[in-house]
C-alpha cells in the first residue's frame, strides 16, 4: 500500500516471542499459586490400637468380673504404658510394685526403699484384669527380682464378686510362677476404704479372705497385712490417713512401708539401687 509504512519482520518475530514468555511465566506462576494454596489432601485418621492407645475392650481382657471404662482411664492407660516401654532396659531386674493408682501415686518410692532398684508398674484405675492383660509386658518381661502386688480395690468399687477376684488374683500368681518358680511375691491385703466409695467393708474382708487362701497355695508368695494397721473399729479406713477414703497420704504410705520392709529384708537377692562400682 502506497504511503504505508513496511513492518519490520525481525521486530515482529521478537515482539511474538516476549508476549509467548510472558504468557508462559504466567501460566507457571499461577500453577505454582494454585499448588501452594491448594488444601493438603486429607490423611485417614490413625488407627486407635486398643490395648495401646486406649485401654483394652472387655473382650480382651483375661479374667472375670467388670472392667474400667472412660476416656481418662484410656488416656493414663496409654500414657503409664508408653512411659513403662521407655524405661523397659532400665528396671530390668527391679523390684516391681504393680498395682493400681495406690501404687501409681507411690511418688517417692525410690526414697523409701533407696537400698534397692524399684519400678513403679502401677496405673490408676486398673483392676486384677488388667493387671493379667499387661503382667507379661509390664513386669514379667523385666525378669524382676521380686514383685510387691497389690490389687483388687477397684474391682470391689465397680461392684465385682470377691470371689472372681481371688480367681483372677490366683492366676496373676500362676503367671508369675510360671515364668520364675522362685520369684518372690508379696501379695498386699486390700486396704479398707468405705461404702460411701462403693468398697463396703465387708467385701473388703471376704476379698482379703479369699486372697489369704490363695496365696497359701504359692510356696514363693508372702501376705503383707495392709488392711489391720489401716482400718478403724467398723473396718473402714481412717480419714487422717485416706483423706478420701480410699487413697493413702504421706502418713498411709509411710505406714505402709513399715509393713513391707521386714518383708522385703527376708527376701533374698534383691537388687542394690547403686550400680556395681558406684558411689554408694
Amino acid at each position: 500500500m502506497c504511503g504505508a509504512k513496511a513492518r519490520n519482520p525481525v521486530k515482529s518475530k521478537k515482539i511474538g516471542r516476549c508476549a509467548c514468555w510472558s504468557e508462559w511465566k504466567r501460566l507457571v506462576v499461577a500453577a505454582c499459586l494454585v499448588t501452594l494454596w491448594s488444601p493438603a489432601p486429607a490423611q485417614a485418621p490413625a488407627e486407635v490400637r486398643p490395648g495401646i492407645d486406649r485401654a483394652p475392650t472387655a473382650e480382651m481382657l483375661p479374667g472375670r468380673g467388670p472392667v474400667q471404662r472412660g476416656d481418662w482411664f484410656d488416656k493414663v492407660w496409654s500414657q503409664r504404658r508408653a512411659e513403662f516401654r521407655a524405661r523397659r532396659e532400665a528396671d530390668r531386674g527391679a523390684l516391681v510394685f504393680l498395682g493400681d493408682s495406690i501404687t501409681q501415686g507411690w511418688t517417692d518410692l525410690a526414697q523409701r526403699f533407696g537400698r534397692w532398684k524399684c519400678a513403679n508398674r502401677g496405673i490408676s484405675g486398673d483392676t486384677t484384669r488388667g493387671v493379667l492383660y499387661r503382667l507379661q509386658e509390664d513386669v514379667l518381661d523385666l525378669k524382676p527380682a521380686a514383685i510387691v502386688l497389690l490389687i483388687g480395690t477397684n474391682d470391689i468399687g465397680l461392684g465385682a464378686d470377691p470371689e472372681d477376684v481371688a480367681g483372677n488374683v490366683r492366676a496373676i500368681l500362676q503367671a508369675c510362677q510360671r515364668a520364675n518358680p522362685a520369684m518372690p511375691v508379696v501379695v498386699c491385703k486390700v486396704m479398707p476404704s468405705h461404702a460411701s466409695r462403693q468398697r463396703p467393708a465387708d467385701k473388703i474382708r471376704r476379698l482379703n479372705a479369699l486372697v489369704d487362701e490363695v496365696v497359701r497355695e504359692f510356696p514363693q508368695c508372702r501376705r503383707c497385712d495392709t488392711w489391720t494397721p489401716f482400718a478403724d473399729a467398723e473396718g473402714n479406713a481412717r480419714p487422717e490417713e485416706f483423706p478420701d477414703l480410699l487413697h493413702p497420704n504421706a502418713a498411709g504410705y509411710a505406714k505402709w512401708a513399715a509393713a513391707l520392709e521386714p518383708i522385703l529384708r527376708e527376701l533374698p537377692g534383691l537388687p542394690s539401687a547403686v550400680p556395681e562400682g558406684g558411689l554408694p
